[in-house]
């Protein structure tokens, strides 16, 4: 069964649509970012976080309150799970060691006991990183997207053009952001969705990475083998041919993935759900960018240069110099 057998949609056409889109969403979770600030987790920031169920719902500043008696400053107090009776506790540790990390949760669990004498709290998980390993992690990260997209700017340079491999690193890029952006600002909206940034979404920006540039591909393998078997025509004829050709590939794969994310992200629990949130978005993501970034910006970069050696173009960059008096 195949869908959209004969479309022909102007998808090169629409192209600089897309592009306001793109650069507004980004932007704005730039912006966001800057202002509100980035929530890094334990992974990236160092400290100890402490997972708790009450046997009955608490409240937050209750929480806050009983750690403020036993003098834990500064703790982050926030809601997991789908009630008000799991908490998550974190506390920044500065330059303390895994040791302070373990007194630290005999000190929260302490404190919770006797602000909470009637509601008893079970440890569900502790967590113990230094400040010093999550510099590094959050270093290691960077380096990681970036190297990332390093090797698929060289790989698709041999494979196919330079432009072709720019085009889909500034896709991949594109889509990186945009889920970023989306987790900045999505983050705490609902108390079941954590969106901080920490391993488990650097995961998921990796693996955004790879399906967007595999989808990436597939429409430029296919514009490479519409340019040999159609040489007469014009390079946005058969652009739009090639995505409109690979259209059903990319909407039978993308909307399976996407179906699969959805029911991780409903049934997989609090330590999936946001490495599915931000997966759903990079896969929308990832399916427009390799049509509307991708192959857009090669269109616009060979075009350019076609129009830089069109005879005309050369005629009068000819005349131009032949005004130019010479010199000794």
């Amino acid at each position: 069964m195949r869908f959209f057998r004969k479309t022909n949609i102007d998808f090169i056409g629409k192209r600089r649509t897309w592009y306001y889109v793109s650069t507004f969403i980004t932007l704005a979770g730039i912006i966001w970012a800057l202002f509100r600030g980035v929530e890094y987790g334990i992974d990236f920031a160092g400290g100890t976080e402490v997972q708790l169920q009450f046997q009955k719902n608490v409240g937050i500043e209750e929480v806050r309150s009983a750690l403020d008696k036993a003098s834990i400053r500064g703790a982050e107090v926030k809601y997991y799970g789908k009630d008000e009776s799991g908490v998550l506790i974190r506390v920044r540790e500065g330059a303390q060691g895994a040791q302070a990390g373990s007194e630290a949760t005999k000190k929260v669990l302490s404190a919770i006991d006797q602000g909470f004498p009637t509601n008893k709290a079970q440890l569900l998980q502790e967590q113990h990183i230094g400040p010093k390993i999550g510099a590094e992690l959050r270093q290691k990260a960077i380096l990681a997207v970036l190297f990332t997209c390093i090797v698929i700017l060289i790989y698709l340079a041999f494979r196919f053009r330079f432009v072709y491999g720019l085009g889909a690193v500034i896709a991949i890029v594109h889509d990186v952001l945009v889920a970023f952006a989306f987790a900045v600002i999505c983050n705490g909206l609902v108390p079941w969705l954590n969106l901080e940034m920490n391993s488990t979404l650097l995961a998921a920006f990796l693996t955004i990475v790879g399906f967007s540039v595999n989808d990436t591909v597939i429409i430029f393998d296919r514009i490479r083998e519409d340019q040999r078997k159609y040489k007469g025509q014009g390079l946005k004829e058969i652009m739009n041919r090639a995505i409109n050709e690979t259209l059903p590939r990319t909407i039978i794969t993308s909307g399976t993935v996407f179906l699969t994310l959805l029911v991780l992200f409903i049934w997989g629990g609090e330590v999936l759900r946001g490495f599915a949130f931000t997966m759903l978005i990079g896969v929308i993501t990832g399916t427009y960018s390799s049509i509307f970034v991708a192959s857009a910006i090669a269109y616009d970069w060979l075009e350019r240069d076609k129009s830089k050696t069109t005879p005309a173009a050369v005629g009068s960059r000819q005349r131009r110099s032949s005004r130019v008096p010479a010199t000794v």
